[in-house]
Parts: C-alpha cells; structure tokens; sequence
C-alpha cells in the first residue's frame, strides 16, 4: 500500500468538488478583514529591554535548541490539527465539503503573508513581554508544516482497505477505537515521512519566523534564524559558515535521534503483501528495545491510555441493525449548500468594494502582471530542475543503498534556507553587473527542487523487478528505454514532486526577489518582491492583494495543470 521508497507519494492537495473556487472569495475575505484589522492595531512594538542577538559561535548551541524547540513545538500542533482534519474530512461529508478546499487554498497562501497579518495579532494578545512574538513565529513555521500532514493523513484514512474496516465493525470497534487501532497506524509510514518533510519546510523559512519586520519593526528572537539575518546585515561570512554547521549537526541530531527510529519503528505498520528491500533500521531503536528498564517504564505509561481505548468499545458489532448507516437528510445538504453560497457572494461583494476603496483596481492589473512574471519563473525553473534531477533521481531509485544513505542528506539540503545564498547572489550580481530579474530566479527552486528529486527517487524505487528484467531482455536503451520505460514509471511521483516544489517556489519567491546583504538591495520585478516590499513597509491592504493573487495563480496552476498531469498519470501510466 505504501512506497518503500526514499520518500512515499505525497498526498495531492485536490478535492475535487465544486466548492474549491466557490470558497476562493470567502477565504480572501476574511484575509483582507484581517489585514484591515492588522493595519488598525499595529503599533510601534516595545519590549522593556531588547534581547541582543550575538554572532559569537558559542551562542550557536543556545539558538539551535531556542530554533529546534519551536519548530517541535509547531510539528506538534500541525500533528493535532491533521488528525482533527483528516477525522472530521473523512467522517462528515458536509465537513468535506468545507475543510478540503478550505485546506486547499490555504496552502496555496505565502508563509510570510501569515506572519505580516498576524504578528500584530499576537502580540496584543501578550503586550510588553516575547510570547506574543515567540506565538507569532510558532505559528509561522506551523503553516509551513501543517497542510502537507494534514494532506497526507486525509489521503491515508480516505485509503484504508474495506476489509480492514469491515473487521474493525465485526470487533465493536468504536469511532476512536478505529482510529487509534486501525487508521492511525495504517497512516503511520507516510505520515512521518511527510513530517520529515514538513521539518525541513519550517527550516526553509525559519529566517523570515524569527526575524520578523513589519510595519517598519524589527524583532529578532535568538534562534538560528535571527543569527542568520543578523550575519547577513552585518555581511559576516564566517557566521554564515558557522550557521551552515549548526543547522547541519541539529538536522543530524534530530534525524538520529527522532525520526530515523520512528521510521523504523513505524514500518511495522506498512500493508503491503511483500517486499524485497530490507526493512528500515535505528541503531537508536535497537538499543532502546534490548534495555528491559526502558520497555517496562514506556509498557506502564501506555497502559493508561490502553484502559481508556477499552472504555470507549461499542455493545454492538457490525452486522448488527444499529450499525446500518444511516442515509443523510437531503434537506440539511441543501441548507448548508445555500448558507456557503450565501457567505460566498457576501465575501464577493465586499471585496469588491474593499478593493475599490483600499487599493484600486489599477493596483490589482499591476499585481496580476507581477504574478506572471513570477509565473514564468516558476514553469521555467521547474522544467530546468526536472531536466537535471530526473536522471538522477532515477538512477539512486534504481540503487536502493542510496536511497538508505542520503536520508540525512535530504533533510538538509530541502531545509537550507534561500537567505544563505544571498552573499554569493548579491556579490555575483553586482561584481559582474547582471540582470536581477533573471539572476535572482535560482534561488527560488533553491530548496524545493530537493522534492522533485526525491519523489523522483521514490518513483524509481518502487519499479517492480520483473519490468526492469523484461526492460533488460528487450534490449532497450537509449531514449527508447527512457520514453517506454522509465518516464512513465516514474510519471505520478515527478507530477507529486512537482506539485510540492512549484507550490514551494512560490512561497520561495517572496525571500528569493527582494534580496539584502548588508546596506545592498537586489529586487526582481515579482510578486514575491511585491509582498516583501509591502511587508518591510507595513502596508496591510496591498499585503493582503499580493496574497490574494498568490492564491489564484498557485490554486489555478494546481487546477488547470497539476492536476491535470496527474489525472494523466493515474489513467494512462
């Protein structure tokens, strides 16, 4: 059921019903309100005396544990909120209805436009002290985590053979039984590879969560990511090293010591009839289950939470006349169907007037012809990054010891952030006098082309024995081998890998085109640019445009060309 590839297919972001640009308006809405809101409230943001930020490499352990703490912290919460998603999606058509395109266009908004609309938000919540801000930055790396977990638990439960539920129903399983037993653990694998993922997403943007500048404040938390921008204000090339090192042994750390042994603990959980690859391993996890004083403290702390599964059983198996489904009312399905049209055209009406009053309509053609230069860049770094990963990537699918070994390997390189890069962009542009809006595009595929490659890998992992034998035996090779064999093997996984890394891109654009080192400023002409820029400035209206726009270019790629490509794959691969 699963891939024992490098990394299991990702879960597509697509509902496929009618509401996903119904609710497109609603959701701009309620985030132009909240800019409104945002412009209102914010205020020149004190703190009794500022935490100094230090470049000495000794502090680099301190910031890393600061940084590390909170990206756990967000991966708990998006744990939480996709297993409420995933259960409510999955359980209650009309929740259906609402939370998957709901998801769907959240998503598709940048991270850095969660961050300028809500940091003022929180820190009203908390005045005068830094849990306002330490909540602001949480939540920042929380939305560059939680939507690919809550995809990709919705896709899993939405996937759990029929015959596994009919016996959960034959054991009196109930509701929160048969997630805990059965869903939960069916979802396990992909789950946490897609954490491992989301990890490296919330590194990739831990620059712009803890270095925060909005309405012309700068608020620096210690971290990793405030160390970074402070080397790079000062134009310190050697603290830019020794955050390369620190991020490089926390990602080794947190990898050896967290989520290599749950995978391998996890792959128990794998249904799938058979396999011939060897079963992921964790010297950590080994050691763990041959120390008995361990088992015995982790057996009694789960044996409350096995008591309260017990409580919960239903009186009633599932052949009984109670357990027959009952069929929904027709009349709530319209009602609801009716009241979400009603709110829609309620959110129609009012942007259409916040737009005329707050900005313009002059204002929103001129985002919208940033959004395709963005658009261009995008299209053309993905198809340049598909021509030099994709032979690569199959080539390590087809070495399955590669696959095991460049585990940690992944992690950094998806979670190095675009902001290092910026000294050797800045000075190769200005030394040799080159074009911004050209020169600045690589560093917008900079760390999401790493999933291309990876899906990619898993791909070509999973390429059953016998076809590569009978490709063998047929003698192909050349480009023939590669038009009849190994692109349409890998197809689906490139059109996943693909999803993941334009949607990336985009989010990369609002760091990666408006570029500082030190007092030099570098802006390609972008959206992202755009967003930055009103970001620095405080201009919340004109934010919550560019967001806006975001929104309708990346849900509109994913509609008319994604998931396009992939219905493709699913019916002619």
């Amino acid at each position: 059921m699963f891939e024992k590839g490098f990394f299991p297919r990702q879960a597509v972001a697509s509902s496929g019903n009618r509401w996903d640009w119904a609710l497109l308006p609603l959701v701009l809405a309620t985030l132009f309100a909240l800019a409104y809101g945002g412009a209102q409230m914010a205020r020149p943001y004190e703190l009794g005396q500022p935490l100094p930020i230090s470049l000495d490499p000794w502090m680099l352990p301190y910031y890393l544990l600061r940084t590390t703490l909170r990206m756990f912290l967000a991966l708990g919460a998006s744990l939480v909120f996709a297993c409420v998603f995933a259960v409510l999606a999955t359980r209650y058509r009309i929740a259906e209805k609402i939370l998957v395109p709901m998801l769907d266009i959240l998503q598709s908004i940048p991270i850095l436009g969660f961050l300028s609309i809500t940091v003022t938000g929180f820190i009203a919540l908390f005045p005068g002290n830094l849990l306002g801000v330490e909540c602001a930055a949480i939540f920042a790396i929380f939305t560059s985590q939680a939507w690919n977990m809550a995809f990709s638990l919705y896709q899993s439960l939405r996937t759990v053979p029929p015959e596994l539920r009919e016996a959960s129903s034959v054991f009196q399983l109930s509701a929160w039984h048969r997630f805990w037993r059965l869903e939960l653990p069916f979802a396990a694998p992909g789950l946490l590879w897609n954490m491992m993922m989301s990890m490296s997403g919330g590194w990739f943007f831990v620059v712009a969560s803890e270095a925060i500048s909005v309405s012309n404040q700068n608020i620096k938390l210690p971290g990793v990511g405030s160390y970074i921008a402070m080397a790079i204000e000062a134009r310190d090339l050697g603290a830019i090293g020794w955050a390369i090192g620190g991020m490089l042994i926390g990602i080794t750390l947190y990898d050896q010591l967290f989520f290599r042994p749950l995978i391998a603990w996890a792959d128990k959980f794998r249904f799938e009839e058979g396999s011939t690859e060897e079963a992921p391993r964790s010297w950590l996890l080994t050691w763990l289950r041959r120390t008995d004083r361990i088992k015995r403290i982790i057996i009694g702390a789960m044996q409350p939470f096995e008591r309260a599964l017990v409580l919960f059983r239903r009186d009633f198996d599932g052949t009984s006349i109670k357990a027959r489904p009952r069929p929904p009312d027709p009349a709530v399905a319209r009602v609801w169907d009716a009241t979400i049209a009603a709110a829609v055209l309620l959110a129609v009406v009012w942007l259409v007037r916040f737009i005329h009053t707050e900005v313009g309509w002059a204002e929103v053609v001129h985002v919208f012809v940033l959004g395709l230069y963005t658009l261009l860049r995008v299209l053309v770094l993905i198809a340049l990054a598909a021509l030099v990963w994709v032979p690569i990537g199959v080539w390590i699918g087809m070495n399955p010891r590669w696959a095991g070994r460049l585990q940690g390997v992944a992690q950094f390189l998806a979670a190095f952030p675009a902001n290092l890069m910026f000294p050797v962009a800045v000075l190769f542009i200005v030394r040799w006098h080159l074009n911004p809006n050209i020169w600045l595009a690589p560093l917008m595929v900079l760390g999401t082309q790493w999933y291309l490659l990876f899906n990619v890998i898993a791909g070509a992992s999973t390429i059953p024995t016998e076809l590569r034998y009978a490709a063998e035996n047929l003698g192909l090779t050349g480009w023939l081998k590669w038009r009849r064999y190994l692109l349409p093997a890998v197809f689906p996984s490139f059109v996943t890998g693909a999803i993941t890394a334009s949607g990336g891109s985009w989010n990369a654009s609002i760091v990666a085109e408006y570029v500082t080192w030190g007092d030099t400023t570098l802006q390609a002409a972008g959206l992202g640019s755009y967003i930055a820029h009103m970001t620095a400035i405080g201009d919340f209206p004109r934010i919550a445009l560019g967001i806006g726009v975001m929104c309708v270019f990346v849900m509109g790629m994913n509609h008319f060309v994604w998931r396009k490509l992939y219905e493709r794959a699913e019916t002619r691969v």
